[in-house]
């Protein structure tokens, strides 16, 4: 038994240790997809019926194998079917890069907090006066057919307009609001209801359709009940509820100004700080390095073989200015005993003119 795992370990090696942990990853990763949705009883179908065709070959039971041959046959089809939006979602996600961020984002950064604030005081009052809202914000997945079923505005995002959209008389109230690069992209519009089972039945269609787009996109969605005013926020197919101002204001800013922008990532990174200081500057010479002879564009970049030649010539002469300042020291020091004759004086001055 011994030298059965020894051989066993001994084949082993760093790139199939590498195979197991990507497989493993990659499972882990697929079963946290589909944890908590209907997906999760499918899956457990789908073990039912391969367990029934092993037990059905090994009792040598002919109809039931053959009849689980089939289905297994057609699993394939049905899975791309059945797990259709879990797929999507999954592709989706993988698509999605850690250095990329939304748009609003590219923004001024005192614009995107200006905005925020006007969102949060029209969320934290319409929670005081129970006035049903829904607001998403549109992240790396455009929402172009959710888009296509409300009215376009492309407004300036204030609290006052979404007072107005979400008041209980407007032809708007009863849909979602869309917020697309720090505008007010559209109104009324019509999100997909979640079919999600872990979702409490005192919860309406408002908070369903919350929670519906955040399983097939990005988006994070704020959600304010009209029956009693609780703020609510879904995202990644999960919700967040009895939130205040301050939780949201927070949410939405670490949503929007999360990534940051590169030059103050690297900033929080020491050994990358320290290497792009390094290379940051020195591609763009000034032409007086060159004696400002070379008539080149100062925000031209210089080859190599150049600056290296530049500062070989700074270097030495450098060098030279050094030692005849040392000299004129010396003769100016008023510790030093007068020369012996006037030749000595003579050839003292000629070596410093010389230097």
């Amino acid at each position: 038994m011994q030298d059965f795992f020894h051989n066993i370990v001994s084949e082993i090696g760093i790139f199939d240790v590498i195979d197991i942990l990507i497989v493993a990853f990659v499972i882990y990763k697929i079963l946290g997809f589909i944890v908590k949705t209907r997906a999760v009883q499918i899956l457990k179908g789908v073990l039912v019926l391969i367990v029934a065709l092993i037990v059905s070959d090994v009792l040598d039971l002919y109809t039931l194998n053959w009849m689980c041959k089939g289905a297994v046959a057609m699993g394939a089809v049905a899975i791309l079917v059945v797990f259709q939006p879990e797929l999507r979602r999954a592709l989706e996600y993988m698509g999605r890069g850690s250095f990329m961020r939304p748009a609003f984002a590219q923004e001024n950064k005192e614009k995107v907090k200006r905005d925020v604030n006007q969102i949060v005081r029209a969320v934290d009052d319409f929670s005081g006066d129970h006035v049903g809202a829904l607001i998403v914000f549109e992240g790396q997945t455009l929402l172009e057919d959710i888009v296509e079923t409300g009215t376009v505005l492309d407004a300036t995002i204030s609290e006052q307009l979404l007072g107005n959209i979400f008041y209980e008389g407007s032809p708007l109230h009863d849909g979602a609001v869309i917020i697309r690069e720090g505008m007010i992209h559209a109104a009324g519009c019509v999100l997909p209801l979640t079919g999600s089972q872990e979702i409490g039945k005192n919860l309406g269609t408002r908070h369903r359709a919350g929670l519906g787009i955040t399983e097939h996109s990005d988006a994070l969605v704020l959600i304010v009940s009209e029956e009693t005013g609780i703020i609510s926020m879904a995202r990644d197919g999960k919700m967040d509820r009895f939130l205040d101002r301050k939780t949201v204001e927070k949410q939405l800013l670490d949503f929007y100004l999360k990534g940051g922008d590169l030059s103050e990532r690297i900033e929080k990174v020491p050994w990358m700080k320290s290497l792009f200081a390094g290379i940051k500057d020195p591609g763009v010479v000034k032409d007086k390095v060159f004696g400002g002879s070379s008539g080149r564009n100062t925000t031209q970049e210089i080859p190599a073989e150049e600056l290296q030649e530049a500062v070989r010539k700074f270097t030495k002469e450098t060098k030279d200015l050094n030692e005849l300042k040392d000299l004129e020291d010396l003769m100016n020091d008023p510790d030093l005993e007068p020369a012996g004759s006037q030749a000595a004086q003579t050839e003292t001055g000629e070596e410093g003119q010389d230097a």
